[in-house]
């Protein structure tokens, strides 16, 4: 089995007074000296490796320049290696051009790597697959000539982006496609041969390119780029991440939610993996300096799922986030309900509103009066804002009638300084600012409506 394709489900526990750590994210590029695309992270052992393109692309360039594939590597998850170039154009000789999405799967003994690239025959692009006896190659063309290509029986629209998974019975499946077209067949044991044919997989709603297949807790997940304006994005221009579920590796698919919305660049192309217990999306944007659509470059960001198995959507980083300590914080609370969480006030989510519960919501029904949410960190902390976005589900939670931030001084909790005004308004972000405190506790008091409770979407903290 591969390290990437069957994740561990985490058991969620909520108590009266429940703490939950999420630590910091690593500053996202991952890598700037050159730009990189199209990630496909695989984990061997202590090590999590990233399989990208190169866009290579000049300033101002209206097409993708890609010749090379590039290795990254990690035993953290915050400081990366690129290894360099592990795969070219010239690893494949009836190739051309175009080295576009590819991924890497482990089996017996041996990495086979699938690759989106442009060959000399007729039609455009095809799947080619090398082979290397460690994670970092040397690769080499394991078939002599394409896996997939136009000539294939039912082959997809455009011949790109292919993800492998093997199931526990031993069975490889290969999933790609784009121009709206996936397409799915069985591989054989040598994992360079097709078996059977190729099928047109059903239920992926609004699907355009990219797909990314793992298991998790016996249930099937495909992840796919997509370009919908219904939610997914503003602009078709762009793509989003949706997710499927389904109980046979070859379908049908249900369509789920999102997995990441639109990013800085148009394309949007994306892999989920388990590492040292945590799970993570990798992704590309145009985040880099100089970056753009032809000039995009891999993130790395945490990935959560819900005690349903429903995957909580991601919010981009960059730079090592955006200055929220909340990320790094254990949160406690006085009370939350059962049916709640108490890891939503700091998972990083973007409510669309105060009743959106795709994101976790906390709510400590049925308690009254005051109640609290707090962060703890393990060394003081400047603060100076704190920004809350209020739940309210119309049945029983409801918005506040007023609260408080207050710190830990060293041997109470008191207001902090200059406290401008908490705001208890649904549907936006209250943003609350004061002078500023060193603290290692930082508390969100919260005094409900009479007959009603309160709950919370998010809450971040500034640094000062």
């Amino acid at each position: 089995m591969s390290g990437r394709k069957v994740l561990a489900a985490a058991a969620v526990v909520t108590t009266a007074i429940a703490a939950l750590a999420t630590p910091a994210h690593a500053a996202n590029p991952i890598i700037t000296a050159i730009y990189t695309a199209d990630p496909a992270p695989l984990v061997v052992g202590n090590t999590m490796y990233i399989y990208a393109g190169r866009d290579e692309a000049p300033t101002g360039s209206s097409n993708f320049l890609m010749r090379e594939w590039h290795v990254l590597s990690s035993t953290d998850a915050a400081t990366w290696t690129d290894n360099g170039a592990k795969a070219t154009i010239a690893t494949f000789g009836w190739a051309g051009a175009d080295a576009w999405a590819g991924e890497v799967e482990p089996r017996n003994g041996r990495y086979y790597w699938y690759t989106s690239v442009n060959g000399n025959g007729p039609g455009w692009m095809n799947i080619g697959v090398a082979v290397g006896d460690s994670p970092l190659g040397p690769f080499t063309d394991a078939k002599g000539g394409p896996l997939i290509s136009d000539s294939t029986a039912n082959s997809a629209g455009l011949n790109i982006d292919p993800t492998v998974f093997v199931d526990d019975d031993g069975q490889a499946y290969l999933y790609w496609g784009g121009y709206w077209s996936p397409r799915a067949v069985k591989l054989a044991a040598n994992m360079i041969d097709t078996v059977g044919a190729v099928v047109t997989p059903q239920g992926l709603t609004n699907y355009w390119e990219a797909p990314w297949m793992f298991k998790r807790s016996g249930l099937y997940y495909l992840m796919y780029a997509a370009n919908d304006t219904n939610g997914c994005v503003t602009d078709s221009a762009y793509a989003c991440q949706r997710y499927a579920t389904a109980t046979n590796p070859l379908g049908p698919w249900t369509q789920r939610g999102i997995v990441l919305g639109q990013v800085s660049s148009t394309t949007n192309h994306a892999g989920i993996v388990d590492f040292n217990g945590q799970s993570y999306l990798v992704y590309h944007t145009a985040d880099a300096p100089g970056g753009g659509t032809f000039r995009r470059s891999v993130a790395v960001d945490k990935l959560f799922f819900n005690a349903d198995g429903t995957i909580q959507r991601v919010t981009p980083t960059t730079g090592g986030g955006d200055g929220n300590l909340a990320t790094s914080a254990t949160a406690s609370t006085s009370y939350v309900s059962s049916w709640e969480s108490l890891a939503a006030i700091n998972n990083g989510g973007v409510p669309a509103n105060s009743a959106d519960r795709s994101n976790l919501a906390y709510g400590n029904w049925p308690q009254q009066g005051t109640q609290w949410v707090e962060y703890t960190w393990p060394t003081a902390r400047s603060i100076s804002r704190t920004a809350t976005y209020w739940f309210d589900d119309d049945q029983g939670i409801d918005l506040p009638a007023s609260c408080q931030v207050q710190y830990w001084n060293g041997s109470a909790y008191v207001p902090v300084p200059n406290q401008s005004s908490c705001g208890v308004a649904g549907n936006t972000e209250n943003v609350t600012t004061f002078g500023p405190v060193s603290t290692t506790r930082l508390r969100l008091s919260i005094t409900s409506r009479t007959g009603l409770s309160t709950g919370v979407l998010e809450w971040k903290a500034y640094q000062a």
